[in-house]
């Protein structure tokens, strides 16, 4: 037990570490406390979110450019067989987005031809004002479901 008590054990202390700095504030402060202190400047090329957005960019560039074609807008006969239709049948705008679920700011865009064409939409308002909205005949009337043909009509 005698070997116990002879032994001293000295802990020295650490040495400093050196530190990065990263603002002039923290040089400034590091050069006053004589601290160690390592500057080095990182390459930009280095940096991966560099390149990230070097990527978004030039696709950002792609959609602005003149190459990419809009969506089509409806036809302004669309548009009035639309409003003509809902008239007929005394509805305001916020009644037919009502009908067929949606907001009233669609029918009116769909009204001025402003949208961008949606064939759900589209087929949602013909089946509530029965009238054609696509193809050929735009603002004809719709005929029932289960209706049968006359044999003039074939």
């Amino acid at each position: 037990m005698a070997d116990w008590d002879d032994n001293t054990l000295y802990l020295r202390k650490p040495t400093q570490r050196t530190t990065t700095a990263r603002s002039k504030g923290e040089l400034n402060a590091a050069a006053r406390s004589g601290n160690i202190l390592d500057t080095q400047r990182n390459s930009k090329i280095a940096n991966k979110a560099h390149h990230v957005n070097t990527d978004h960019r030039r696709i950002a560039e792609l959609d602005r450019s003149d190459d990419v074609k809009p969506p089509p807008k409806l036809d302004m006969t669309v548009g009035k067989a639309i409003m003509q239709a809902r008239k007929d049948k005394g509805w305001t705008q916020k009644d037919l987005a009502t009908k067929i679920n949606e907001k009233e700011t669609v029918v009116r865009d769909y009204e001025i031809t402003k949208a961008t064409i949606d064939q759900q939409i589209l087929s949602k308002m013909e089946r509530a004002l029965s009238v054609k909205l696509r193809g050929k005949d735009i603002g004809t009337k719709l005929k029932p479901r289960g209706s049968k043909k006359t044999k003039a009509e074939k």
